[in-house]
């Protein structure tokens, strides 16, 4: 089946999911929409993401996409099921593919969540990894300040490096032998968090799991892509288009972009009122 995968995101920071879909299935379309104008998606009530994502959602299922993906972890905790519900595709999140994504390498049981307010604050996590296995230890870290550095293409800077450092300093010395990235913009903050917990730290993120879940379910319906032809990926914002190229050229390391802008306030795209 030739239609896309849609990806949904508060900002910028699914790329690193859509980047991992796009290594594993090289012959899917991506159609990837960023709120970036309204990250993050974080600190605000859970009845604004929910509007903000089913926004999205709409404005992909109109593009005819064969699944949604919703890459952001906030999103996940708050509207997945409803999006499960609402849509006749598959809906995918990142919350349970991360946590066992961790499960799979943890030696003691001792797991450390970094995440969004609004990710920590649902507990999410914590339910999908005990639901698994209750003997798992959970220590969870709010990081409001990380999504911000990745949204100004400042995740390389010294200024990250000092904010990861401190921010990080609550869960250093807890005997943590695994960290979640718990937002997909954390990724891009990756090395510098792997340079604060240390070599024996295992830092995980949900994009290679994520990205195994969406290819199982597209075979299992017989709906991969045979096409091999070159994939025109779609790539759409609700915020500056120049900073987006930039991320996304930079993480995604393709040079040629096709990056629309969206204002989805202009439209009727909101599901299931």
């Amino acid at each position: 089946m030739e239609h896309a995968i849609g990806v949904i995101d508060s900002g910028v920071g699914g790329l690193t999911v859509a980047k991992e879909i796009m290594r594993q299935m090289p012959n899917e379309i991506i159609y990837y929409v960023g709120d970036t104008a309204r990250c993050p998606y974080g600190p605000r009530p859970e009845e604004e993401v929910r509007r903000f994502t089913l926004q999205m959602a709409g404005f992909l299922v109109e593009r005819q996409i064969k699944m949604l993906v919703i890459a952001c972890n906030t999103a996940t905790a708050v509207v997945l099921k409803e999006l499960r519900e609402t849509l006749d595709i598959p809906v995918v999140g990142v919350i349970a593919p991360g946590a066992r994504a961790a499960l799979k390498v943890t030696e003691n049981r001792k797991i450390g969540i970094l995440g969004t307010i609004g990710t920590i604050k649902s507990q999410a996590y914590v339910h999908e990894l005990k639901m698994i296995n209750q003997q798992i230890e959970v220590e969870q870290l709010a990081c409001p300040k990380f999504v911000p550095l990745v949204e100004s293409f400042e995740y390389q800077s010294a200024v990250a490096k000092k904010v990861v450092a401190e921010t990080l300093i609550p869960i250093k010395g807890k005997g943590l032998d695994t960290i979640v990235l718990g937002c997909t913009h954390y990724p891009l903050l990756g090395p510098l968090i792997q340079q604060e917990m240390g070599p024996k730290v295992k830092v995980i993120s949900s994009g290679e799991e994520t990205a195994q879940e969406v290819s199982t379910i597209l075979d299992f319906n017989g709906w991969l892509n045979p096409s091999l032809a070159v994939p025109k990926h779609r790539f759409f914002t609700t915020g500056s288009q120049s900073i987006f190229r930039r991320i996304a050229s930079d993480w995604l390391q393709i040079d040629d972009l096709h990056i629309e802008f969206v204002n989805l306030r202009n439209h009727e795209y909101l599901l299931g009122n």
